[in-house]
């Protein structure tokens, strides 16, 4: 079961696959990428490659802590990306050698399904209700939605009423059939997102994500005390030390890890353990394409307190393109009432066409983040 080689596909619309493949001929597939940031995330990997070529795919713990600790600096999304990936292809490959899911090996399974959420309303929300109701028509139950547009540390009120009227408009058009997340994607510093918060208490809100940047956790806790709404974030920590201060300070109700760019599928799984210890709700991020919803969907399966998983069909980054094409069996994400059913084929549970990856390999893409900026020209939070 030694490592032989690691292949990097970059294929559109922002995503990094990896393959890895043992002397004996398993292949194992990963996604490692910080969206916006592929080749950088590519190098970081190469880098990596040099110690794992000859090592075996089985000793996942071991692999990490030596890509982790040996480097001297570690964390922060890049290096904690080019390791995720790594780690999911080893997961695969040594799913698929003993031939059982991830979720199997990581205890197994303790739940026959679990809820996947729908993104509506695109960067600068719009159409919010008519997008609920599409989603409410396609069998979903749950939808997440940007709050606001580009926001000053302190803005107009109108810019707070109209994302109000956006969450009215989707109570308005399906009731209480849905329940509604709001991203507020750290756009919106402390301030405004407390008003924001308040405003948006009497619309029985499924969770409200990343009120204000990670950076700015102190906050959390205030917005506990003073807001009724459940407050979620975690999709730009990484490593269970990202988040044991988040933790153990207190004010946030549902941790988001990335399986990634937090370290992999075994560190998230840490994670979740460590906020089961704290009665704290997982809802793992994964805007990304079909390897990481897998890696997301093993560590759901065997974690009790994980309640609903992120997805991107229909999202709108990924306009024009469809995470179903790059897989040979995409009957599995083909959600019912809502749910994804318990995956029980060996490894990520996934089959990659790996003759269209590379097509689109050829393809590739040169995705950045948008830059944008407040009516005065100063630099806004995407």
């Amino acid at each position: 079961m030694k490592i032989r080689s690691i292949e990097l596909f970059k294929v559109p619309p922002r995503w990094l696959f990896l393959k890895m493949t043992t002397e004996s001929g398993l292949v194992g597939w990963g996604e490692p990428v910080v969206e916006g940031r592929a080749d950088t995330v590519a190098a970081c990997v190469r880098e990596m490659s040099e110690a794992l070529i000859g090592k075996s795919a089985e000793e996942i713990e071991d692999t990490f802590q030596m890509l982790y600790r040996t480097g001297f600096y570690r964390g922060g999304p890049v290096l904690t990306s080019a390791l995720s990936g790594i780690e999911q292809a080893m997961w695969d490959i040594k799913g698929k050698a003993h031939g059982m899911s991830v979720y199997q090996m990581l205890g197994g399974k303790c739940r026959d399904r679990i809820q996947v959420y729908r993104w509506i309303g695109g960067d600068h929300p719009r159409d919010t209700a008519a997008a609920a109701k599409e989603a409410l028509s396609q069998g979903y139950h749950a939808v997440k939605m940007n709050g606001t547009d580009e926001l000053k540390w302190i803005d107009d009120h109108k810019k707070l009423d109209e994302t109000v009227d956006r969450v009215a408009a989707i109570r308005e058009a399906v009731g209480d059939q849905l329940g509604i997340a709001v991203d507020f994607h750290g756009r919106v510093h402390k301030t405004m997102a407390r008003l924001l918060m308040k405003k948006l208490e009497e619309y029985d809100l499924m969770f409200v994500e990343e009120p204000v940047l990670t950076e700015n956790e102190d906050e959390f806790l205030e917005f506990s005390r003073t807001v009724n709404i459940p407050i979620a974030t975690g999709e730009r920590n990484f490593t269970r030390w990202g988040f044991k201060r988040m933790l153990t300070r207190g004010g946030v109700d549902i941790l988001q890890p990335d399986v990634s760019h937090c370290g992999g599928i075994l560190e998230m799984r840490k994670i979740a353990a460590m906020a089961e210890a704290f009665d704290v709700a997982v809802a793992p991020h994964c805007p990304l394409g079909p390897i990481a919803l897998a890696a997301c969907l093993q560590v759901d399966f065997c974690t009790p307190n994980a309640f609903i998983q992120e997805q991107s069909l229909n999202i709108h980054y990924n306009a024009g393109y469809d995470l179903l094409k790059y897989m040979e069996n995409p009957e599995v994400f083909r959600y019912r009432d809502g749910y994804v059913d318990l995956m029980s084929e060996p490894g990520l549970g996934i089959r990659v066409d790996e003759s269209y990856v590379r097509q689109m390999a050829r393809e590739g893409h040169n995705w950045h983040n948008p830059i944008w900026r407040d009516s005065d020209g100063v630099i806004a939070e995407w």
